[in-house]
């Protein structure tokens, strides 16, 4: 990967996900190969968007602001593509990975059961948990779920304040949902133990970018408004081998 100005994500053909995985550490899809990957219908993941219009506020930012608003659900992915919802728990992180909120038992309020069982959804979760098992090997998966919404009340929103970063875990996959009255909220992705790294802009709805954490490190450029109330709203995924971060 080289350094690239263009903002346009560099698309991956479906045929090329899991070759693009293991070689680059990284792959973005289009929405309308979400879909036709996953088999969830494309009307009803845009009607889910509406539901990131009711996020509380996130309390724990060190940094003091008040730009992100989020919840948060757990789920747990069988090898026989089964999805259950597991209890609620708070998110936690060590340090290693988030050296500004790593080490804290944060508590955030649930996804709404209207997302959290919805077909749609649910077949997303079995997906990215063939991506997984195609990637790492065919296990169960303890996948996280971060629904945000980063906006421009303090004038600046900081998607990622912890900067670029890991997350420790296997797979990753950031969903963009929307994008409205803002500039930048670029995406930045390079390798974990060299120098190359690519930019590059998400902004179609359910768009994806797959990660490959073990290998590549990722961050967010913080956002400024175009126009009033402007937010971004994303869908972080992520899947991990062997139990939940924190058990």
């Amino acid at each position: 990967m080289s350094p690239t100005s263009a903002f346009h994500p560099p698309l991956t053909q479906p045929a090329a996900l899991d070759s693009g995985l293991r070689t680059r550490g990284f792959a973005v899809l289009s929405a309308r190969d979400v879909c036709a990957l996953s088999q969830a219908d494309a009307a009803h993941l845009q009607g889910l968007g509406t539901l990131w219009d009711d996020l509380p506020p996130d309390g724990y930012l060190k940094d003091g602001g008040r730009y992100r608003r989020r919840r948060h659900s757990c789920f747990v992915v069988q090898t026989d593509g089964g999805v259950q919802q597991a209890a609620q728990r708070p998110h936690w992180q060590p340090l290693e990975y988030n050296a500004l909120h790593g080490g804290m038992r944060r508590h955030f309020e649930p996804m709404a059961q209207v997302i959290a069982s919805h077909a749609a959804w649910l077949a997303v979760l079995q997906w990215l948990g063939r991506v997984a098992s195609n990637l790492r090997g065919p296990q169960t998966w303890f996948a996280e779920a971060h629904q945000f919404r980063i906006d421009t009340t303090d004038g600046i929103g900081r998607p990622t304040p912890e900067g670029a970063h890991r997350d420790g875990v296997d797979l990753v996959a950031v969903f963009l949902l929307a994008r409205q009255g803002i500039k930048g909220g670029e995406t930045r992705v390079f390798e974990a133990d060299g120098p190359n790294g690519q930019r590059f802009t998400l902004g179609e709805p359910w768009s994806v970018l797959l990660l490959d954490d073990a290998r590549v490190i990722h961050e967010s450029t913080p956002i400024q408004p175009l126009q009033a109330g402007g937010y971004r709203d994303t869908l972080v995924v992520t899947l991990r081998a062997t139990g939940f971060q924190g058990d």
